[in-house]
């Protein structure tokens, strides 16, 4: 029984804070992580994950990385017998939810893009976002010689080289590939240091001279040279209906719309396409994972137009899957999905937002088990009451435990958001210890659950039409209990700290 209850076991990891490693790329704080991984180890959890900032180990000048301070995390990591799940954060920390310090990426890169045209992703009004570079430049050979792609290349092909010790040693199993602002594969279409607040539709961010002109040949060659890029979308704080673009047979319906928004959809898809084809490449062989982050855009959901996933670059509507086209491209590289927001309930939510958390959980993770993906989840704001664990646990295994084998769909892993003093102590801890030992399907810790296998080069390149034949016709999600089978009992009130903002 116990052999055929393994196969409902999911993996926790618990995300190490921002500021593990110091803005001065030092690593100060060894005894206290020493203590707080040790409470993770006697709870039980799998392992952690940690941002690997760019703007850190290479923030001297090209290709000058220090990667001192992490081998000394990864080394109290290993000690501690924990995985390590490692993000390549080619982003800045700062100006999104629950950013706590300010990381900019490289100096030296900001500089290259101070000089000249904007290297950033800018909005319809000219301002530009230093958070991550356009991926208008992937391909551009601006800083110093190597383009975009190049440079992330360089960094992953350096981390492999320096990390060898704990691949080999099978403590990192998960190389998360950063694709744009927090991480994640988007554009940034919602940055709160712009002014953005929830829960604003956001808006389309392609106004730089690189996207301008991509876009422009495109129309051009589609046989509307007169086409230009939105003017009509609104601003970060707009309602849908305020606008020409997403109201009730709005522009987003036209033809001119349509190809707009697969043109904007398309282009993220081919970056992350494209960056994933160089990890893979870095991390060939290798018993790692390749994943990416996928946001959580969960308000306008239920509106025809799904207006703020669309300014993120999440082509989704009511007859259009635009999850399970960024799943299929991730087939080719033997990529798993980590998608955000496992925690919210939709009684939770504003009414006036037309929000749908377990809608939208529910669509992304039956679009990567439709596509055969490895699917996780992280949480979006730090709870620690059984409300949110329960619909964690449920999104875990959506149809329960079965005690014959595996369950029908279960997650790869889930990554709680964030180690903290907080999180360990008292009720706090004794409730996570106890959501812990449901997600392992009571069975206690194993580490010899789900074994990495060494990573296979990727597929060859997938056109984009066969890509978005996954997005039609958009298919039922598949079926989803309403409550866990393995609930954790509740000791807190989740009261007022319930804040309804995005990751």
């Amino acid at each position: 029984m116990a052999g055929n209850m393994l196969a409902n076991y999911v993996q926790v990891y618990v995300m190490l804070p921002l500021d593990v490693v110091s803005v001065d790329n030092k690593f100060e704080k060894g005894d206290e992580i020493r203590a707080q991984l040790k409470k993770l180890t006697e709870a039980g959890v799998d392992g952690v994950m940690i941002d690997v900032w760019w703007g850190l180990v290479e923030g001297k000048g090209p290709k000058a990385y220090d990667w001192s301070a992490y081998k000394q995390v990864f080394d109290l990591v290993h000690e501690a017998g924990l995985k390590l799940q490692a993000i390549m954060s080619f982003h800045q920390c700062g100006g999104n939810v629950g950013d706590v310090v300010n990381i900019p990426i490289p100096q030296w890169v900001r500089d290259v893009g101070a000089t000249g045209p904007t290297f950033f992703y800018t909005n319809r009004s000219g301002t530009r976002n230093i958070e991550y570079l356009t991926l208008g430049v992937d391909d551009q050979p601006l800083f110093h010689g190597r383009t975009a792609v190049q440079m992330y290349a360089d960094y992953m092909a350096s981390f492999r080289e320096n990390m060898k010790k704990f691949l080999d040693a099978g403590t990192i199993v998960d190389i998360e590939v950063g694709l744009g602002p927090a991480g994640e594969m988007r554009y940034p279409s919602y940055p709160q240091s712009q002014g953005w607040v929830f829960p604003g539709i956001g808006e389309f961010i392609c106004y730089d001279k690189y996207l301008e002109a991509d876009f422009k040949g495109a129309a051009a060659k589609a046989g509307h040279p007169e086409w230009e890029l939105p003017d009509d979308a609104g601003e970060y704080n707009d309602t849908p209906e305020k606008t020409q673009f997403f109201k009730e047979n709005g522009t987003y319906l036209t033809e001119k719309g349509k190809f707009f928004l697969s043109w904007y959809s398309n282009k993220l898809i081919k970056h992350g396409d494209k960056i994933l084809d160089e990890a893979n490449k870095v991390f060939l062989g290798c018993r790692v994972q390749l994943a990416i982050k996928v946001s959580g855009i969960h308000w306008w959901y239920r509106v025809p137009n799904h207006a703020a996933e669309l300014t993120a670059g999440y082509y989704n509507l009511d007859d259009r899957d635009g999850y399970r086209t960024i799943a299929r491209m991730l087939t080719r590289h033997h990529a798993s999905m980590n998608f955000t927001c496992a925690e919210m309930r939709h009684s939770e939510q504003s009414e006036e937002a037309k929000n749908a958390p377990e809608e939208l959980v529910q669509q992304v993770l039956s679009a990567g088990w439709r596509e055969g993906l490895h699917v996780a989840c992280e949480n979006a704001l730090g709870r620690y009451d059984a409300t949110a664990y329960n619909t964690i646990l449920r999104n875990a295994r959506p149809k329960g435990i079965n005690e014959n084998g595996p369950p029908q769909h279960k997650l790869y892993g889930f990554t709680y958001l964030r180690l903290s003093n907080e999180l360990q102590e008292g009720q706090n801890y004794a409730t996570f210890q106890t959501f812990v030992e449901k997600m392992h399907a009571n069975l206690g810790h194993d580490p010899t659950v789900d074994p990495v296998a060494p990573l296979e080069r990727s597929k060859p390149e997938m056109p984009i039409e066969m890509i978005l034949k996954a997005a039609r016709p958009k298919l039922e999600p598949f079926p989803f209990d309403k409550n866990t089978d393995l609930p954790v009992k509740d000791h807190t009130d989740v009261g007022d700290e319930v804040f309804l903002a995005p990751v």
